[in-house]
């Protein structure tokens, strides 16, 4: 249920509006807008006299809603989701470049890549250190040792380090990291997804190769109902009939979400196509459609990458893609910003 107050409601009266509600074992969250506030009831709503509430001099109007995510929906959240991650805002208007290796694989390869992203524009700096594989026998990523690469690489470079995490247990190990990934196969991990929502961090969650909108969202309400709202959604690519790439990408998530959802949604196109020729085009769509960031794969020398090679740009075609994705990005009328001083 949405509670939509009139313009000019004093903060005593909200107060004490919340504090009845609260009473009633309803949780009240409080979204003001620039044009009016809205407050998103969470709990058993059926008993509540929805006549009796409309009635009070404050409230413009009472809306049921029927989506079973809350906390990620727009209507309880007109206005966008702004993530802040050391200064560097994706949402809202505010667009990021996310870039790096599939996986650290050495000290040298990290750092180089991670000084050409950032180069070419890029803010963020994502690189696995754990990786999840579909072979038991595939590299598995370098691990703790991984981690202390990224965190070099981010002493170098400034760059903030986006890298996923597979486990509750490894939340204290990921103490430096400054963006969580939940990747596709975790999204429906729900014990990993209400121990996130403990935290404090930024979480950017990848929808599952063959999950609809609504599990994404509902994902993205686990994490939420534990107190974390700091989240990115990721659209990578769904697994479809079609063997001629290694997904699909869905485009038409990005404006959907857009409607459906306040939280920031990027685009990774690595993953979607499974092939580095499809990244450019990929990326330029993305874009165009309205994502609040893009997250590219990049490798000195995809050839011999320990980990996806074929979809992995060098750092010269990543500059071009750059390049390109900065004029469209400035024809929509969204900002690559930098951290604030």
């Amino acid at each position: 249920m949405i509670i939509t107050l009139k313009k000019g409601t004093d903060a005593k009266s909200l107060d004490t509006l919340t504090q009845w509600l609260r009473s009633q074992s309803i949780e009240a969250h409080v979204s003001e807008g620039e044009y009016s506030t809205i407050v998103g009831l969470i709990g058993d709503t059926s008993k509540l006299d929805t006549d009796l509430i409309q009635g009070l001099p404050m409230v413009e109007n009472v809306t049921r809603i029927s989506e079973p995510y809350k906390n990620a929906n727009r209507k309880f959240h007109p206005d966008d989701t702004v993530v802040d991650i050391s200064g560097y805002k994706i949402g809202g208007g505010n667009f990021q470049l996310i870039a790096g290796p599939c996986s650290v694989e050495s000290r040298e390869q990290i750092i180089s890549i991670a000084k050409d992203v950032k180069k070419s524009g890029a803010n963020l700096l994502r690189g696995g250190a754990f990786k999840p594989r579909t072979s038991p026998y595939a590299f598995q990523g370098m691990r703790e040792q991984g981690l202390e690469l990224l965190r070099e690489a981010k002493k170098e470079t400034g760059m903030p380090i986006v890298t996923e995490i597979m486990d509750a247990s490894h939340i204290e190990l990921f103490d430096d990291v400054d963006v969580f990934q939940v990747g596709a196969r975790n999204m429906q991990n729900f014990e990993l997804l209400k121990e996130l929502g403990k935290t404090d961090k930024p979480i950017l969650l990848k929808r599952g190769l063959a999950n609809t909108l609504q599990e994404l969202l509902m994902s993205a309400e686990y994490i939420m109902a534990g107190g974390n709202s700091k989240i990115i959604l990721c659209e990578r690519g769904i697994r479809t009939f079609e063997p001629a790439m290694r997904n699909t990408l869905d485009i038409t998530a990005v404006p959907l979400l857009k409607k459906l959802t306040h939280l920031p949604i990027i685009v990774d196109p690595s993953h979607a196509a499974g092939i580095a020729d499809m990244v450019h085009p990929l990326s330029l769509a993305a874009a165009a459609a309205g994502a609040d960031g893009i997250m590219i794969e990049v490798h000195n020398d995809p050839q011999h990458a320990l980990c996806d090679g074929p979809q992995a740009l060098t750092p010269e075609r990543f500059d071009a893609v750059a390049k390109d994705v900065m004029k469209i990005i400035g024809i929509t009328g969204k900002t690559m910003n930098g951290a604030e001083k």
